[in-house]
């Protein structure tokens, strides 16, 4: 028997679809999916088993103009996680072809390390007409060599097995990475603070974008076999804690019972989910909070 595998770092703009992709592929929800830009921040892997072959996906963060220190961490994380990878997919909107931003990521890819293995996966397909999905196929393949096209949706499943067969026969021969029932190795403390930034995001809009982050503090294992979580949200200003807290502190109730529930789910036991928020001015140029984030506050420069 012959086993496979290696690491796919799936690259593109934010809002490409590559978290929606990671989790159709491993088949959980293990990074975080929300209608906002930019909201993964670490490199969180998904393993998926296909045949022999494992596959790690390392979902990196979309792929943009930086202007601030996190943003460049971000940028930095994403372009590290592709040079590490034994194979890289790049996810193109179908509905919105070669933008600028597409521009720049293919003048990326021509730095990289000769050899390396790039596949082109044009998403939301189900968006557009097939003579406009083929001039961008031409397009594209014009601009780069890739090794392999394919056509998906990943919010509908549409193609992603043809990826997944592709990439598990394309990966190097070699022992299994991760026990085969391990489906992220990110510690369970930073999913929990992922998925209770995830119910923020989603709940608070274009109010707070990116001016938040989620920090498990204290994670307590219990007799009864519940898990008692603890988790500090850290602002960046005054006015931004009373956004999260709501009127009469409904906003956060509600984000702690959305967010325990999915906790709950994921880990398939009780949760008792503490909230509390804290104003930190300067916690963008805080090198302990890029830590936590998995990112590298040096890269941020």
């Amino acid at each position: 028997m012959t086993t496979r595998a290696g690491f796919v770092a799936l690259i593109g703009e934010p809002n490409a679809g590559k978290s929606t992709l990671t989790n159709r592929m491993v088949g959980a929800k293990v990074s975080i999916v929300t209608h906002k830009v930019q909201t993964t921040r670490t490199r969180i892997r998904g393993v998926a088993m296909e045949g022999e072959s494992q596959l790690v996906f390392v979902d990196t963060p979309g792929l943009f103009k930086p202007r601030r220190r996190l943003d460049r961490a971000m940028v930095a994380a994403a372009w590290g996680g592709a040079a590490d990878a034994d194979i890289i997919v790049l996810l193109v909107e179908a509905h919105r072809g070669v933008t600028e931003g597409v521009e720049r990521i293919l003048e990326g890819l021509a730095d990289l390390p000769k050899g390396r293995k790039v596949a082109l996966a044009i998403n939301k397909i189900d968006r557009v007409e097939a003579p406009a999905l083929l001039a961008l196929t031409k397009e594209l393949n014009d601009r780069y060599a890739f090794a392999q096209t394919f056509m998906i949706s990943a919010e509908r499943g549409h193609g992603v097995e043809a990826l997944r067969k592709w990439l598990a026969e394309e990966l190097p021969e070699g022992p299994w990475l991760y026990p085969e029932d391990q489906i992220a190795d990110l510690p369970m403390r930073m999913i929990a603070a992922e998925m209770t930034r995830e119910k923020l995001t989603l709940r608070l809009h274009q109010e707070l974008p990116y001016q938040l982050t989620v920090e498990t503090e204290n994670w307590e294992e219990r007799k009864d076999g519940s898990a008692r979580i603890d988790q500090m949200i850290y602002v960046a200003r005054d006015g931004h804690k009373g956004i999260v807290l709501g009127k009469k502190g409904e906003t956060i109730k509600a984000v702690s019972q959305a967010a325990r529930a999915e906790i709950e789910e994921f880990l398939g036991r009780k949760v008792h989910l503490f909230l509390q928020v804290k104003v930190r001015e300067n916690w963008l140029e805080e090198a302990e909070r890029y830590s936590e984030m998995g990112l590298d506050f040096k890269d941020g420069n």
